[in-house]
């Protein structure tokens, strides 16, 4: 698979995403969307940045299950509950994708949910990943 990460200087830098990326492969791989769901299913940790780790510490379990790896997600949305809280900790977000996923990001969005379907789920990630 390649990745080709589009970002024009028409538009504003990005910080965290791509504004597009080209991809070439054979396999789609499609990831459900993942919350801090611990292997009990429970969610676990009481921060924002907390779930975030997990769930996608969850979402690259997946992936790398389905023969992939972060360098291979196209497309990530993030559906936060409270997108002020989500804001004010994106540094520290930031450094937790670098640590798990590295530099190379997918385009992304991030939008605001009334509730998620466990309702102490403060987040939730979903995507989509192209293979060789």
């Amino acid at each position: 698979m390649t990745a080709e990460r589009v970002n024009p200087p028409e538009l504003s830098p990005p910080t965290g995403f791509s504004h597009a990326v080209v991809a070439t492969g054979s396999r789609l791989v499609f990831l459900a969307g993942q919350t801090a769901l611990d292997t009990d299913g429970k969610i676990t940790g009481d921060t924002l940045p907390a779930q975030f780790e997990r769930a996608l510490t969850n979402l690259l379990t997946a992936l790398r299950t389905a023969g992939g790896t972060p360098a291979a997600l196209t497309r990530v949305t993030v559906y936060a509950t409270n997108i002020a809280d989500y804001r004010d900790h994106a540094p520290e977000l930031g450094r937790i994708w670098r640590d798990l996923a590295g530099r190379d990001y997918p385009a992304m969005a991030v939008v605001q949910v009334t509730r998620l379907w466990d309702e102490t789920a403060l987040l939730e990630l979903d995507g989509f990943a192209v293979l060789p």
